[in-house]
């Protein structure tokens, strides 16, 4: 766990500290030594000279937004986050003629299929402004390629065949891989950022033939995980005393009925699933292919891939429609977060994304629809287990670091997909506490105490917080003034 005394000192400002006033952050004042303006709000970003990458288009976007901000912490927040990932976190090439692009997750130096793409896609929109940002996103879909050909298991990958604190895991490890866990969602993603680019950008130059052999092997990884004709190749098990971080019944899982949903050892959060048949994942899954169905049909013309991608997601939908709606004794028909085809269902829901909160930001479900609001409800309320209220804040958090730990990216998904100004602005002042001084988004913090929080360093919630921020400004902008 990182400490906020932990983090200045790395940072070098331990000797200075900082001061909040309540009117600002909720953080009482006098709780940390004072530090008088304008330093209280310096710039926590690297010297240009020392930015892995820096984008015109995005230096705007800061500015302008900025500008708009009344609240001067909230101002100095956004603009040390919405940058973070190119400041911080790309490596960016031109390899064998095309771009190329690897993109760590922050203070663990390997790239997540998942993670790259959430760090990237809140500057897609800018993408037409800004040649050379265009051209890094393509190289982001150029190296996530390589990745799925490389194992379309594995969820995180290192620049090269440099080794893994993970090596000694019971399943089939290569060189370059950082973690083999199957979690579904991670071949979606490079699909969402493949449709994302392609209709921003018009460009379908990345669809080549390694792109084409990369999404074939992945929607052949579906369907191998509906599990019709046995378990399949994939299993994992792991030394360790965290039962989360491992998969039970030799690695394979707990038992399913194969229906026709795609089964997940993992979540999004990393950790092993109780019920394979994950419905968050099982949703992207769907949105995704029914995006690589249109991507394939208008830019390479081969129908009959096209139409395996739409055949699937139609099964995977009316399978979740027969088995993952299902009725809660206190809120009625719902989505459940794990089913396993038998009748057994979990009602929870984890902070990482994609979650039962996040599916309308994915594209899954309309934000109007019914059963989504009726999940969302239960999702923020006493009957999640993993949903968190204490003085510091209240949201859901994950199995991943334990209770009582809110996790800002389940805080800003809320504000994502909330209609309520009141609700969106409970969550900007949670967030606004949860930095304590920082400057930046993190992991997780305590629901009392939010000086006690893990990763100091998370791109992925930096930069969608910066998004939720640019969301604001579009559609509410009377909240940042």
């Amino acid at each position: 766990m990182t400490t906020r005394r932990d983090f200045l000192k790395k940072s070098g400002l331990a000797v200075a500290g900082y001061s909040f006033l309540a009117k600002n952050s909720g953080i009482p004042a006098g709780l940390f030594p004072s530090l008088q303006p304008p330093e209280r709000f310096r710039s926590m970003r690297p010297p240009v000279s020392k930015r892995k990458f820096v984008s015109e288009a995005v230096e705007a976007e800061v500015r302008k937004i900025k500008n708009r901000i009344k609240n001067e912490e909230l101002a100095w927040i956004f603009e040390n986050c919405y940058p973070n990932t190119l400041d911080t976190t790309v490596r960016f090439q031109i390899l064998d003629g095309k771009p190329d692009t690897f993109v760590i997750t922050g203070d663990i130096h390997a790239m997540w299929l998942r993670d790259s793409t959430s760090q990237v896609w809140p500057y897609l929109h800018l993408a037409n402004e800004d040649s050379k940002l265009r051209e890094l996103i393509a190289g982001v879909i150029n190296r996530q390629v390589k990745c799925i050909l490389l194992d379309p298991y594995a969820e995180a990958f290192n620049y090269g065949p440099t080794g893994s604190p993970w090596d000694k895991d019971l399943t089939e490890m290569k060189p370059g891989i950082w973690e083999r866990k199957w979690e579904l969602d991670s071949l979606c993603h490079p699909i969402r950022l493949s449709y994302g680019y392609w209709k921003t950008t018009g460009d379908a130059s990345v669809f080549g033939n390694a792109w084409q052999q990369a999404m074939k092997l992945a929607v052949s990884t579906f369907k191998t995980q509906q599990r019709k004709h046995g378990r399949g190749p994939y299993k994992f098990q792991r030394v360790t005393p965290k039962p989360s971080d491992t998969v039970p019944l030799g690695g394979y899982g707990n038992p399913i009925k194969p229906v026709g949903m795609i089964a997940s050892m993992f979540r999004p959060s990393d950790d092993a699933t109780v019920f394979p048949f994950l419905l968050p994942s099982n949703l992207f899954a769907v949105t995704s292919l029914r995006q690589l169905s249109e991507i394939i049909i208008r830019s390479t013309s081969d129908k009959t891939f096209a139409g395996e991608c739409a055949s699937l997601a139609g099964e995977v939908q009316d399978a979740i429609q027969r088995y993952a709606m299902v009725d809660h004794l206190t809120y009625g028909q719902m989505y459940a977060y794990e089913v396993d085809g038998f009748g057994d269902r979990l009602f929870m829901d984890d902070a990482s994304a994609p979650n039962l909160l996040s599916l309308p930001y994915y594209g899954c479900v309309p934000l109007d629809n019914q059963i989504y609001q009726t999940t969302r409800a239960f999702v923020l309320s006493d009957d999640d287990p993993y949903f968190f209220k204490g003085t510091a804040g209240e949201g859901i958090g994950s199995e991943h670091v334990g209770l009582g730990k809110i996790w800002p990216l389940g805080v800003i998904m809320q504000a994502l997909t909330s209609q309520d100004d009141d609700e969106i602005k409970r969550c900007l002042d949670t967030l606004i506490r949860s930095n304590v001084g920082t400057g930046f988004m993190h992991e997780s913090f305590d629901e009392n105490d939010p000086t006690k929080f893990t990763r100091s360093w998370f791109a992925w919630a930096n930069t969608l917080f910066g998004e939720l921020v640019m969301k604001i400004f579009k559609e509410r902008p009377y909240l940042l003034s």
